[in-house]
């Protein structure tokens, strides 16, 4: 992945002829003999625990670093799948496709070698992952990490959204002995449940906000697929093609989530759309007369065509309030595919 925010779409306008691109360890009381125990001998209470404790969480974000940092220098895919899955591996493979599109400054930077600093650790009691805040070096905005368990105790990084820069991520509820409480996906908490959130944010690209996305709090988040929602009548090619988005399924549907000090829930959430651009009926039947593919859409498919369809799998991260609409605090975007 990149050590700084991936732009909210990574794309730009298309022009007619030419696209100018974008275990859980449970602990049990140790006790006498049950048939030879007392019925009134008291019995402890199992000490919670999480996946993993603060010193080997941190040993893992640690190892992640190493590998993340061997395996941008040379877009090494396979290396990087060792220690990133979900969400934030489909948008690590595109980056890497998409790598020689890129400005030399670019790929310069996405070759440095990072670290995540200032970082909290958020360790929910019987679950399989854990959650870090945590800053990259070379950027300023927060950045919530999910590492979660793989086969045989492996755990690696499955999302990494990081927030708007006028955004934070608000207090974690670590009042369980230290341990962090993960909240269900599906419980609503004010206007929205976690796992209706990303169908919500979606209909903002969709239909500017008139069905669920009504139900979202306005941030720079929603401000910016709004924004883009309005581009299907502004953009260069409006008198020939038509612009539209639709809600697509996200590869990898995980949804985590965790209680708030505050109360609420902050979740990590998978989103995703594609993007159709497709001439008007008076230019398709005109026979001659293409969409040709930008530089990054042409790595999937360069072939000029009567539309494309571009593919983009997403993660965002949400604040919910009990009292309020829900918060987008950041979202991120790769495309994936184009067809």
């Amino acid at each position: 992945m990149r050590h700084t925010p991936r732009s909210r779409r990574r794309l730009h306008h298309l022009t007619l002829f030419a696209v100018s691109a974008t275990m859980a360890v449970t602990l049990t009381a140790c006790g006498a003999d049950p048939d030879k125990a007392d019925a009134s001998t008291p019995t402890s209470s199992p000490t919670p625990a999480g996946a993993v404790d603060r010193t080997e969480a941190a040993k893992i974000v640690d190892h992640y670093e190493e590998i993340n940092n061997k395996a941008n220098k040379t877009q090494d895919a396979e290396l990087l799948g060792t220690v990133e899955a979900g969400q934030v591996y489909e948008q690590s493979k595109a980056d890497y496709r998409l790598f020689t599109t890129w400005s030399k400054k670019d790929q310069a930077n996405y070759k440095e070698p990072f670290t995540y600093r200032d970082r909290s650790y958020y360790i929910p009691e019987g679950q399989s992952w854990f959650a870090v805040k945590a800053t990259a070096s070379g950027s300023k905005s927060q950045a919530l990490l999910i590492f979660d368990q793989a086969a045989g105790r492996h755990f690696k990084m499955v999302a990494a959204v990081y927030t708007d820069p006028k955004s934070s991520i608000p207090a974690v509820d670590t009042s369980n002995q230290g341990l962090a409480t993960a909240a269900t996906p599906s419980a609503r908490v004010g206007t929205l449940a976690p796992d209706r959130v990303a169908a919500a944010y979606e209909d903002l690209y969709e239909t500017g906000g008139k069905n669920t996305g009504a139900q979202l709090a306005s941030t720079a988040a929603t401000r910016n697929a709004l924004d883009t929602y309005r581009e299907r009548t502004t953009y260069k090619n409006a008198k020939y093609a038509t612009l539209h988005w639709e809600a697509t399924q996200a590869t990898n549907p995980k949804i985590y989530a965790l209680r708030l000090e505050a109360g609420g829930v902050l979740a990590v959430f998978p989103t995703a759309h594609n993007r159709m651009e497709q001439l008007k009926d008076g230019y398709i039947y005109s026979g001659n007369v293409k969409i040709t593919p930008g530089s990054q859409q042409a790595v999937f498919n360069k072939t000029p065509r009567v539309a494309i369809l571009d593919e983009f799998q997403g993660q965002a991260l949400a604040q919910f309030t009990p009292s309020g609409k829900p918060k987008v605090l950041g979202v991120e975007y790769e495309m994936v595919d184009s067809r």
